[in-house]
């Protein structure tokens, strides 16, 4: 918590000053409140990095600049690439492959719980990219809006446009190759530029809705023409519905890794914008996170 030294106002007396004749009074003189100082704080994360949205000044920074494994907030490239999409129709159906499914069993990775033959459409895919952190929303994303004649090309091309919008962005320190943070050992980013990177996917009012959403439940069609439900909860419910304010946006774990998270709030029309990168645990991102805005709301109201 950042505790605040109260100003203390100094009054001069005014001082009379008889003449013949004339009485001269100076007046009352009162110095201004002092500036509250606000400490900085102390994350367990490797590094931090905190900016205030609106002009995009550095509120923190911890190991800014140092390139560190993304995990899952990897997904952010993944759905800013998607929502950039010219002439893009967020109720174009996709049919769920095997390959989707075969890839989660293999990397052991989160899902949106997606089931072959389905027909799913990007905008719940994106919902089971952001939410629940699918990995099976990811590979069906990129082969969707990825180019080429084949399921690895078009990955392979997905994956191409993510590295792109990173220089396009001024992601200098940033490399991806996987389409959801599984990479194969040159998948990294820094603080910074994944700041960077939330706080222009939150231009995208798509986007702003999807991560704030604590809790999602959406028919799909299903491979014989009925219907299911499906249900996601946010990954990042500690957040969202444990700091007032907070905006999303998105978790990110993995051996690497460790325990990131990409977060906005804002408050009193602020808004602040950070990330940290290999915390020690849900809890402690989720404090690191909670430490960084309240440091970055306090200077703001300075």
């Amino acid at each position: 918590m950042i505790t605040g030294i109260q100003g203390i106002r100094f009054r001069r007396a005014a001082a009379v000053v008889v003449t013949t004749g004339a009485v001269l009074a100076t007046g009352a003189l009162t110095a201004a409140p002092a500036q509250a100082a606000v400490a900085v704080p102390t994350i367990v994360a490797k590094g931090g990095y905190l900016m205030n949205n609106a002009n995009s000044s550095t509120l923190y920074g911890k190991a800014a600049d140092t390139k560190l494994s993304t995990g899952s907030t990897t997904k952010i490239m993944t759905a800013k690439v998607v929502l950039a999409t010219a002439n893009l129709n967020l109720n174009t159906k996709v049919t769920i492959q095997k390959a989707y499914s075969d890839y989660i069993v293999a990397n052991n990775a989160s899902s949106a719980r997606l089931i072959v033959g389905d027909k799913v459409t990007v905008r719940q895919l994106l919902y089971g990219l952001m939410l629940p952190s699918g990995c099976d929303a990811a590979y069906a994303l990129a082969d969707k809006f990825g180019t080429g004649t084949t399921r690895a090309a078009r990955v392979k091309s997905f994956i191409a446009k993510m590295n792109s919008t990173a220089r396009s962005l001024g992601m200098t320190n940033t490399k991806f190759d996987s389409f959801d943070g599984i990479g194969n050992g040159s998948n990294y980013s820094t603080p910074r530029d994944l700041t960077k990177l939330a706080s222009n996917a939150m231009k995208s009012g798509a986007f702003r809705t999807i991560v704030k959403t604590q809790n999602f439940k959406e028919k799909v069609t299903t491979k014989t023409g009925g219907t299911r439900w499906m249900a996601w909860e946010n990954t990042n419910k500690p957040l969202l519905s444990g700091y007032s304010g907070t905006i999303g946006i998105k978790t990110g774990s993995g051996p690497q890794a460790k325990y990131c998270l990409v977060f906005a709030a804002t408050r009193n029309g602020k808004t602040v914008i950070g990330t940290v990168l290999a915390s020690t645990s849900v809890a402690t991102r989720t404090a690191d996170a909670k430490k960084l805005m309240d440091y970055g709301f306090a200077r703001l109201a300075g």
